[in-house]
């Protein structure tokens, strides 16, 4: 039995190691993309007539796909399927968006019937918005099935192993690929000629890379398999697979919704906020869109920063409930920092003391909430878990940017038409869409706190290292 356990790869350090790096690096891909707009929001706006609201629906889109029901049926595709035919689909889905996104904003797109087709129905929202919402959207399929599958293949490579701290960091390669965006994306744009088509061009390739990172993860992930003596889904026993009414043990179980709820709560106050914060700092500070990016491309680093040791500490010594308050605490202070503080006292050293801070949240709350699911779910249907608790998070972040492209438009008047009409020191006013951001934090803190205090009762092990000995 010794010597079984010793020819497994995933005994293998390097092994395991490079299996992380290989998924973490197309899931690092998939950020870059996510966010690849979001320092040109004033580019985009000058150049192709995308407004506040505009842009929100746009940032929405992403998710429109999942919340009406995808990502309950990829959880289920990646149960029945696996990891490597799920990780390949999703992928694969993430390019082709990518694909029609760049078509979407590129020249070529401009003065075709397709534009005029889609100028001549909402006039409200340019054409290219429309399809590079599409595009976004099947893109946004492939991004969030590939999240539910990286976590159940790290989960299934470092079993009894450091569990938290590949997830942490895989998060933080991830993460990471906020700080390269927000750093190449204004460079790649301001080329002459200035273009918003260039970075998506870019990220397209980037995910091509991806998908081929994919591909030789899965051959890594079937050597495991045959020594592992995992069967084929044709000889399994049908009592050990997934069942779809599985789903209503996920369902009836108040833990998940505890945490599904307090990840939609706290991750609405992350990625929208993403979208946004360029032109929050550019507005407050009085900036250029360039070095605004410049500011907030720090934003990861204080993650990346703590990210091993916080993964060392929950492996090792637990308390992960614990973190979770902690970081949402966190957030509560750096959203009402911009709502408040910087406003009053524009200082660029008060705005990357905040923008790290929220780094250091972003890494305290995920490296501590994704361990924890298979403690409280079968590994039959983790991947079903993980797909619903995203499903649940993706109704949040479809609505949460066109929640606050509407409250920004709606509590500044005439602000949209004076910088389109380029009238100098014309900005928006953030305090309100911050104080939402807050908010949020504040009701994931709550739920965290009832969190710990349910897990002192029922055993569940969330404060528990993930270390087995």
């Amino acid at each position: 039995m010794t010597e079984t356990i010793r020819k497994r790869l995933n005994d293998s350090p390097v092994a395991r190691w490079t299996a992380l790096v290989l998924i973490a690096l197309m899931m690092l891909f998939g950020y870059m993309f996510v966010d690849l707009l979001s320092p040109l929001q004033s580019m985009i706006e000058a150049q192709r007539g995308w407004t506040p609201d505009v842009f929100g629906i746009y940032g929405g889109s992403e998710y429109i796909f999942n919340v009406l029901g995808f990502l309950i049926l990829a959880g289920i595709i990646l149960d029945k399927t696996g990891i490597r035919f799920t990780g390949e689909l999703s992928a694969s889905l993430m390019f082709i968006g990518a694909c029609i996104k760049y078509y979407a904003v590129s020249d070529a797109f401009a003065g075709t019937g397709l534009e005029a087709w889609l100028n001549s129905w909402w006039s409200a929202m340019p054409g290219s918005a429309k399809l590079a919402s599409l595009g976004f959207m099947i893109f946004g399929c492939g991004c969030e099935m590939a999240g539910i599958t990286v976590s159940k293949a790290i989960a299934k490579w470092f079993d009894g192993k450091e569990l938290a701290l590949a997830m942490g960091l895989e998060m933080a390669i991830a993460r990471i690929g906020v700080f390269f965006i927000f750093t190449l994306s204004p460079w790649l744009a301001n080329m002459a000629p200035a273009t918003v088509v260039r970075p998506v061009a870019f990220c397209t390739l980037l995910l091509l890379i991806g998908l081929l990172c994919f591909s030789v993860f899965c051959i890594m992930d079937r050597k495991l398999d045959r020594q592992t003596g995992v069967k084929a889904r044709s000889e399994r026993n049908p009592e050990d697979e997934f069942h779809v009414r599985d789903l209503g043990k996920i369902f009836s179980s108040r833990v998940f919704w505890i945490v599904a709820i307090l990840c939609v709560l706290y991750y609405s106050a992350i990625f929208p906020f993403q979208r946004f914060a360029t032109n929050m700092l550019e507005s407050n500070l009085g900036i250029s869109a360039s070095n605004a990016a410049n500011i907030f491309r720090w934003f990861p680093m204080g993650a990346a920063a703590i990210t091993p040791f916080l993964g060392g500490y929950l492996d090792h010594k637990g308390r992960g409930a614990s973190m979770l308050i902690f970081g949402a605490l966190l957030m509560i202070v750096c959203h009402l920092t911009f709502a408040f503080v910087l406003p009053a006292f524009p200082s660029r050293v008060l705005a990357y003391c905040a923008i790290v801070l929220l780094g250091v949240s972003f890494s305290l709350v995920p490296a501590a909430l994704w361990p924890s699911v298979p403690k409280i779910m079968e590994t039959r249907y983790l991947g079903s878990a993980y797909s619903l608790i995203f499903w649940i998070q993706n109704v949040g972040l479809c609505l949460f940017p066109l929640l606050i492209g509407s409250v920004l438009k709606a509590t500044n008047p005439g602000v949209a038409e004076q910088i389109r009409s380029g009238i100098e020191g014309a900005a928006y006013d953030y305090t309100v869409p911050m104080l939402i951001f807050a908010g949020c934090g504040a009701a994931a803190m709550i739920l965290g706190i009832y969190l710990k205090r349910l897990d002192a009762k029922r055993h569940y092990g969330l404060e528990l290292p993930n270390i087995r000995k």
